[in-house]
């Protein structure tokens, strides 16, 4: 965090007196860009990666979304058949018998999937509804929270969070972050990615060369005072920037520009438990 402070004096140095410096400082300040950068390309690729995971954690669950709706169209058939078996001749004695055990699995198995879905559905809404009866009436100005496709997110005005024009994160941000934390590590089989955004105004700062620098820096500080300040496990924490490309406003107003600066907060649950009720599918017989 320091050494991020430093680098815009570094440069900013570096371009008033670049004839008057010697060839070592110009190579130091040159080396410490570098390092900057490379610590960039090192957020940039664990941001893809989480990006990765999430897709996948969406797929896994329209997935058990999908399998739900096949069992319960199962059920129905199988019912259907065991009409028609009641209906008919008494050679269907044998038939109805596989075909009731048939049914009370699928039933069986497909509460299994509905209670385990509502489980963490509920977990959600828990984590939601405590976080938000912990923040102020002014913090919820700054602190947007909702629950989407299963996953929680907790979206942070950039004017709450950062200094004017900077990645670093101001003393306002202090008390509410510390709120977010508590319910981090309350939840501490989650996962949680931190996503910078930014508008469509290039940044203009020598240490920064564009808002994919800015929103993965930013990103990166939010992460490093968790973890530092607030005892958050840096293994459950990912940080990566969007820049301008994730806009969820028009940047063609004042409006719209500062909604699009945000950081994201985005808690994810495991869906391991999902994954084994699936693998431990029943059977079905062959007709």
């Amino acid at each position: 965090m320091k050494l991020y402070k430093s680098i815009p004096i570094m440069l900013f140095t570096l371009a008033l007196a670049a004839g008057c410096v010697s060839n070592k400082k110009y190579a130091e300040l040159q080396d410490t860009y570098s390092k900057l950068r490379e610590r960039n390309q090192e957020l940039s690729n664990k941001y893809q990666d989480s990006q990765r995971e999430l897709s996948g954690s969406t797929s896994r669950v329209k997935s058990l979304e999908e399998q739900i709706a096949s069992e319960k169209a199962n059920v129905t058939a199988l019912q259907d058949a065991l009409n028609k078996c009641l209906n008919s001749s008494s050679q269907g004695n044998v038939n109805i018998s596989k075909l009731v055990d048939e049914i009370n699995s699928s039933n069986k198995y497909i509460k299994q999937l509905v209670n385990a879905k509502n489980k963490s559905d509920s977990l959600n809404m828990v984590l939601t509804n405590n976080l938000t009866r912990s923040l102020s009436k002014e913090e919820l100005g700054d602190v947007d929270v909702q629950v989407l496709k299963g996953v929680v997110y907790i979206s942070l005005a950039d004017n709450m969070l950062y200094k004017s024009g900077s990645y670093e994160v101001s003393d306002k941000a202090g008390e509410t972050l510390n709120k977010i934390a508590k319910i981090i590590k309350d939840y501490d089989t989650y996962d949680v990615l931190i996503e910078g955004n930014t508008d469509n105004v290039p940044i203009a700062q020598t240490n920064i060369r564009n808002n994919w620098d800015l929103s993965a820096l930013r990103a990166s500080s939010v992460v490093q005072v968790l973890q530092t300040k607030y005892a958050v496990d840096p293994k459950r924490l990912t940080a990566g920037g969007r820049g301008e490309f994730n806009p969820i406003a028009d940047n063609t107003t004042a409006g719209g520009k500062a909604k699009n600066r945000r950081t994201q907060i985005i808690i994810t649950p495991k869906l391991d438990q999902f994954m084994d009720l699936i693998g431990k599918a029943p059977e079905q017989s062959q007709k």
